[in-house]
């Protein structure tokens, strides 16, 4: 899978565009100041970087060792930092309620790595922590403007909760939306997109 997404970041321009998820722009309100977030699947890094611009501490993994190059850069353009980690999220030594939030854009496994990775993402998140995650929903393949066309990839609001017991969600709904994310997600989609808050312990 690396020499698929090195591929598709091989080209100077940015194949999802420089500028942040329109759903990630909408509910980054939620995160106090300087708050600590974790970017998975952050390709070429419009998302981190973004973030990182708003004050945040962030970390960002992508597999693509194209894309975290690319990140690095621009990060560099805008001024601003923030650690970029290039490893497989199936393997990587994931933190334990280390971050006050988890986004997740975009980012596709079949079922049984898909359940891996969101059950890693909500131990990652610290008490109270939020996520904030958006998906392709199985309706996408009726759609040209991106995501896998496997429809076992693909993820429906439902199945999006079932993968994250320890959440209580404050919106969570599925629907077509308008995407203008450079050449690799233009035009209407539809997603399942998600704000969950880590149950504080005890």
């Amino acid at each position: 899978m690396s020499d698929f997404w090195n591929q598709k970041f091989s080209n100077p321009d940015y194949f999802y565009g420089d500028q942040p998820n329109d759903f990630l722009r909408s509910q980054v309100f939620r995160l106090k100041p300087g708050a600590r977030v974790l970017v998975v699947g952050d390709g070429e890094g419009r998302n981190g970087v973004w973030l990182a611009e708003q004050g945040f501490k962030v970390t960002a993994v992508d597999y693509s060792s194209i894309g975290c190059e690319k990140s690095r850069a621009l990060a560099a353009r805008r001024g601003v930092t923030l650690a970029t980690h290039c490893a497989d999220l199936l393997t990587w030594p994931w933190p334990v309620a280390e971050f006050d939030a988890v986004v997740s854009i975009f980012l596709h496994f079949l079922p049984e790595d898909r359940s891996k990775v969101h059950r890693r993402i909500e131990a990652a998140l610290a008490p109270e922590g939020w996520l904030v995650i958006e998906l392709f929903h199985p309706k996408q393949l009726g759609y040209t403007s991106g995501g896998p066309k496997n429809l076992d990839m693909l993820v429906t609001a439902d199945e999006l909760k079932a993968d994250f017991l320890a959440l209580n969600w404050w919106l969570l709904t599925e629907g077509c939306t308008r995407l203008t994310e450079g050449s690799g997600h233009a035009g209407m989609a539809y997603t399942s997109h998600a704000v969950g808050q880590k149950l504080p312990q005890g």
